[in-house]
């Protein structure tokens, strides 16, 4: 007997407009990567673009290891952050349906990679020229883990006590807008000044 191509549940309409939707949202990320190396200094454009590359690239690892599970799995704290688990790496989790919409658990987590990976590039922008390279590689993972999980449990996961009061996030306003921006503000606050020669002039030459 033969078997059908895709599952019934399966709507290939909304999945092919899920990962158009997804692949706009990279664009965005990788539009960023060539912005801010064109901003800054001359000597910090390297530095830059890979610090928003870096975030890009990271995230997807952090992600799918740990980061979607905690921000959409089984409650682990209070109905604040979920519990990490490697059950994304595997083919039953991946292909099967997803716990919103008509299409896989694949392309889910696709579309929610590409906003915890742009909020953190978003970050960066108020990094440029403050931050170490290095500082940059273990910021990216610590902060994905131990703050924007807990707002995207909190509020987009069903199983979130925000969700759950009938907190609304149009757009991703709190999830990525408000948090990347708070974050960012802090960062630039603790990182300190640029050195007063580059705040004087900051061409982008």
């Amino acid at each position: 007997m033969a078997t059908e191509a895709a599952p019934e549940w399966l709507n290939k309409g909304d999945n092919s407009w899920q990962l158009t939707a997804s692949s706009f949202v990279a664009l965005q990320s990788i539009g960023l990567v060539i912005i801010y190396g064109g901003i800054v200094k001359k000597k910090w454009a390297i530095n830059s673009a890979f610090m928003a590359l870096y975030a890009f690239a990271a995230t997807l690892i952090f992600w799918t290891l740990w980061g979607f599970r905690m921000s959409f799995g089984d409650p682990l704290f209070l109905d604040v952050v979920g519990q990490p688990d490697f059950s994304v790496l595997t083919q039953k989790f991946m292909l099967a349906e997803g716990f919103v919409g008509l299409y896989p658990a694949a392309t889910l987590v696709f579309f929610q990679f590409v906003f915890a990976a742009i909020t953190l590039v978003l970050i960066a922008g108020a990094l440029l020229g403050r931050m170490n390279f290095k500082a940059w590689m273990l910021f990216v993972p610590l902060w994905l883990t131990f703050s924007y999980t807990v707002g995207a449990f909190s509020i987009w996961s069903p199983k979130g006590f925000l969700f759950k009061a009938g907190v609304m996030d149009f757009a991703g306003g709190f999830v990525i807008h408000l948090s990347s921006g708070i974050a960012g503000f802090t960062a630039a606050y603790w990182v300190g000044p640029r050195i007063p020669k580059d705040r004087e002039s900051f061409p982008p030459k």
